[in-house]
């Protein structure tokens, strides 16, 4: 296995909202509209920003409240980074838009090794 993919892979990995511009309302935005973030690991040399195909289905928003950035989100999409295909599991809370998260090979990846 990829050896990015396996060290994000471990369970309770920093994370953050990502891209250019981090903002409560950019991360709504991209959650809800786009169906499409950035998820920034930080625990990386330089961080590790990840742009993860949202799953509606998986993924809960009933938590927060972005009117006024507080409470926290579940996200749950998937990418392929390193050629691996994965799913991204992270929850961020609003505040300050850094929560935990990992990775998960997908089952593509798991029968195709």
């Amino acid at each position: 296995m990829d050896e990015l993919v396996r060290r994000l892979s471990a369970e309770g990995q920093k994370t953050a909202a990502g891209g250019p511009a981090p903002s409560v309302e950019d991360f709504r935005r991209r959650v809800a509209e786009k169906g499409y973030v950035f998820i920034k690991f930080t625990d990386t040399a330089g961080g590790t920003d990840l742009g993860v195909r949202v799953d509606a289905v998986a993924s809960d928003l009933s938590g927060a409240d972005f009117a006024r950035g507080v409470g926290s989100v579940h996200i749950e999409g998937t990418l392929t980074l390193n050629l691996v295909k994965v799913r991204c599991v992270t929850d961020i809370e609003l505040p300050s838009l850094t929560g935990t998260g990992h990775l998960v090979l997908s089952e593509e990846a798991v029968t195709a090794r």
